[in-house]
């Protein structure tokens, strides 16, 4: 069978459903700094090429902000510890708080989160870093979230990891849920020794930098 010249995802408008989750983040070092419904999981569109996904990712929303949890499963390279320059994951997120679809350049409502996972010593845990960078290209840049606004724990499983991020409204300029209730969104989860993930199309594409083709999140009660 000859391969597909272009992925399957890219034949889709992937629209999904992300549910309200009050409370979040959780302000209690006993439990998780997020936790979200079966609900919030996204569609695995590897699975559209025959591949199989390695993380699940869940999205949820309430008024005070946007929360991310991905579980992947397996590893990564263990031999990647703090004293080294690789990451042992390295997380992007992507946000466009009025799901623009008709400009191929990111605007002042366009977001990009870089979330960068370390393995510490003594190979035990994981420390994460989340950082508000511009887009490339884009027609206007968002105002720059401070270091530390944004909150993230990453956990280290026996058999895979965790993540968790809570983006707060403060750092989503144009994050109105009120008004606005679809948000464009897009991400790519790295760990060096497997082929990244995406939600929609990959690098084989500008996702980067058009959010035209990023996907959709539905705010929902």
């Amino acid at each position: 069978m000859t391969k597909a010249l272009l992925p399957q995802a890219f034949w889709f408008r992937i629209a999904a459903p992300c549910p309200r989750v009050d409370g979040l983040p959780i302000r209690d070092a006993r439990r998780p700094l997020v936790e979200l419904p079966p609900a919030s999981i996204l569609p695995q569109c590897a699975r559209l090429d025959g591949r199989l996904p390695w993380a699940e990712v869940g999205v949820g929303w309430n008024p005070g902000g946007l929360a991310v949890v991905i579980r992947a499963e397996g590893l990564g390279d263990p031999k990647l510890t703090a004293d080294r320059p690789e990451n042992f994951a390295d997380v992007n997120l992507w946000i466009d708080t009025r799901d623009t679809r008709d400009v191929a350049r990111a605007t002042r409502f366009c977001h990009r989160f870089v979330v960068a996972i370390q393995l510490q010593r003594p190979g035990k845990t994981l420390n994460s870093e989340v950082v508000h960078k511009p887009i490339a290209r884009a027609i206007a840049d968002p105002p720059m979230a401070r270091s530390g606004q944004v909150e993230s724990r990453a956990e280290l499983l026996r058999d895979g990891w965790t993540l968790e991020v809570f983006l707060p409204a403060a750092t989503l300029n144009g994050f109105d849920p009120d008004t606005n209730r679809r948000l464009g969104f897009a991400y790519q989860i790295s760990d060096h020794i497997r082929e990244d993930q995406y939600l929609g199309v990959g690098r084989d594409f500008p996702i980067g930098e058009n959010p035209g083709l990023w996907s959709t999140l539905e705010l929902r009660d």
